[in-house]
């Protein structure tokens, strides 16, 4: 990555590297399981499938479940579909436009550790200096993550795209960036400074995270999320408020993007697995919207 971001980054900060506090230490609903079949009187049934965003063989490989519900669906639900245009200006909405600056907001010592650790994947001083912290945790992620090949989300796309399906972005550019800019700015500094400080504490979650999302267990995944921010309490309150503005707000617009779609049925949704998880998930919600939500794997 040179000085440019793409928009399918963001996904990724609630599933590798970043992690996210979810609800934990209550019983919640749709603890366990990542392929749920949606039926409703008058419309055919659609499927949701709780990916994570990795290339691990493990994670990409369909099991027959899950491949034989993405064959009979017509459509294909994604959290984000953009054109490279798109891509191009959320490029451009990484950036502060109102004068000001990265490392004034960081320190200099943890700006001075973010140049570091970017290496030679860190854009010209210009573009960094201006570079909002949401952005700067993509960049984290972009120099860390491994280059082998694409993700499950980006294999389930392309599988969509040569069968021809009707395509569905459950986000648009301007809302997956205002749920980004949302973040508040202490919590967006908090959690960059965390990430630098405890970076490989959070890199060891992610061989336990593949687990967890292998055997189907939302509540585990979910835990090892809650447990990142430790006993520190402001930091737990700072993870709270990010995950309200990246899990649940965003949860509830893709209830509603997806109302006249599963209306029509034969949709096959794919998002994020925290966003099944718990009573403000994705399926608590369509269940509200009168959908039977039936466990398949």
């Amino acid at each position: 990555m040179s000085g440019s971001l793409t928009a399918s980054r963001a996904a990724l900060i609630f599933a590798l590297g970043v992690v996210l506090r979810a609800s934990a230490g209550t019983a919640q609903p749709f603890e366990h399981g990542l392929l749920w079949r949606l039926e409703k009187p008058g419309a055919a049934p659609s499927w949701v499938y709780g990916t994570l965003h990795s290339s691990d063989p493990r994670v990409t490989a369909l099991p027959a479940p899950v491949a034989g519900a993405f064959a009979a669906a017509r459509s294909f639900a994604m959290e984000i579909y953009l054109t490279d245009v798109e891509g191009a200006a959320f490029a451009e909405a990484t950036q502060f436009d109102d004068g000001r600056r990265l490392a004034p907001l960081l320190g200099e010592d943890a700006y001075g550790r973010l140049r570091e650790l970017l290496g030679a994947s860190a854009p010209p001083e210009e573009v960094l200096a201006r570079t909002k912290p949401w952005a700067a945790l993509l960049r984290i992620d972009a120099a860390r993550a491994r280059s082998d090949g694409p993700t499950l989300d980006r294999r389930l796309y392309l599988s969509a795209r040569e069968r021809r399906m009707t395509i569905l972005g459950l986000e648009d550019l301007d809302e997956q960036v205002a749920a980004l800019d949302s973040i508040p700015m202490p919590t967006q500094v908090a959690i960059v400074k965390h990430t630098l400080d405890h970076l490989s504490e959070i890199e060891a979650q992610a061989e336990p995270a593949i687990r967890a999302w292998l055997a189907r267990d939302l509540a585990a995944l979910a835990d090892i999320n809650a447990k990142i921010a430790g006993r520190d309490a402001e930091l737990a309150r700072h993870y709270a408020a990010l995950t309200h503005a990246l899990i649940e707000n965003r949860s509830v617009l893709m209830a509603h993007r997806l109302f006249l779609p599963l209306a029509r049925g034969g949709v096959f949704v794919a998002v994020g697995a925290l966003h099944l998880y718990g009573r403000k998930g994705l399926l608590a919600l369509l269940s509200a919207q009168g959908y039977r939500v039936r466990r398949v794997y």
